[in-house]
């Protein structure tokens, strides 16, 4: 039995990929390939939102969390992934090991919190345009801005300050990274108060996520029904679209992720690989469905990439 005590020592074992021979480096490099193509963009989409005044508009300040968010996910999953796959070490301390399941708990709400503050700023900027600069001012954007981080911390704080009450009697994690539902796994105590407050806040940033979001487009929608004007129907479906396609990945990837630990002839591979897919998925399709989708982006960025070009 292991050293219950919590200290830097303290050495985890990760349960590995299974890798066919000569199978190791071009994973390694193709994950590098993803990884960097993700770290690309969103740093993209980062840097015009920071440095072009066109977009300092109250969308893209609300918008700025979402790449942020993006490679805060990425960042801690994948490049541990990658270093145990080519080192074949499987090792973490626990307190690394804790800070990168906190960090994609983070990700995790913070997607859904993110997306909610953006169909509130298009729900005002749609269906009330004329007020749009009076309601969404900067004191209001940045009240959604820390409420959304805020909340996202609180409710992440909560399930992982439970942790530290039960003793560890295990020291293997039954996956390739470190999250809530395997560290819950390596204590000998009684989790029935961290499966109700993991359930809890899951259902609290599901609702409130949810709710908001059909609660805006429901409105969009009747604003675009009933309006007359084309050009209005056309700028609302434009600058909503991207939002709903990246709730409908997000939703549609963490239900297969669930769906396939629901099934004992999913191998466990497949089970670690599709884990792996929410934190990979929306981080390298979000930059490109806003930069195809948000035609303002678009521009700025195409006139960027002209000026190189010609400079």
């Amino acid at each position: 039995m292991e050293n219950k005590s919590f200290g830097f020592s303290s050495e985890l074992t990760l349960d590995p990929f299974v890798i066919p021979p000569g199978g190791k480096y071009p994973i390694f490099f193709l994950g590098i390939a993803i990884y960097f193509f993700g770290i690309s963009c969103n740093l993209t989409l980062l840097t015009l939102i920071m440095l072009r005044r066109n977009l300092h508009k109250p969308m893209y300040f609300i918008l700025f969390s979402l790449p942020l968010n993006d490679l805060i996910g990425i960042t801690a999953m994948l490049p541990k992934v990658l270093s145990d796959i080519v080192t074949e070490t499987h090792t973490v301390h626990y307190p690394l090991c804790v800070l990168q399941a906190f960090l994609l708990h983070m990700y995790g709400g913070g997607i859904l919190f993110i997306l909610a503050a953006m169909s509130i700023d298009r729900y005002v900027a749609i269906c009330m345009p004329l007020r749009y600069t009076s309601v969404m001012t900067p004191r209001v954007v940045i009240c959604i801005i820390s409420l959304v981080w805020g909340l996202d911390f609180v409710l992440i704080v909560s399930l992982f300050s439970l942790q530290t009450r039960l003793p560890r009697c295990k020291s293997v994690i039954m996956n390739v990274f470190c999250d809530n539902p395997s560290l819950l796994k390596l204590t000998c105590g009684n989790t029935a108060v961290n499966n109700i407050i993991g359930l809890f806040n899951t259902a609290v940033m599901q609702a409130v996520s949810v709710s908001i979001q059909a609660f805006s487009y429901v409105k969009i929608l009747i604003t675009c029904v009933v309006t007359r004007k084309s050009e209005a129907k056309t700028k609302a479906v434009n600058t909503c679209i991207a939002q709903l396609v990246i709730l409908i990945v997000f939703e549609v990837v963490g239900t297969f992720t669930i769906l396939s630990h629901r099934f004992k002839n999913v191998s466990a591979d497949l089970q670690k690989i599709m884990g792996m897919l929410i934190f990979l998925v929306p981080p390298l399709l979000n930059p490109i469905v806003y930069g195809l989708y948000t035609s303002e982006i678009r521009t700025t960025l195409l006139r960027v990439l002209k000026n190189r070009v010609s400079f």
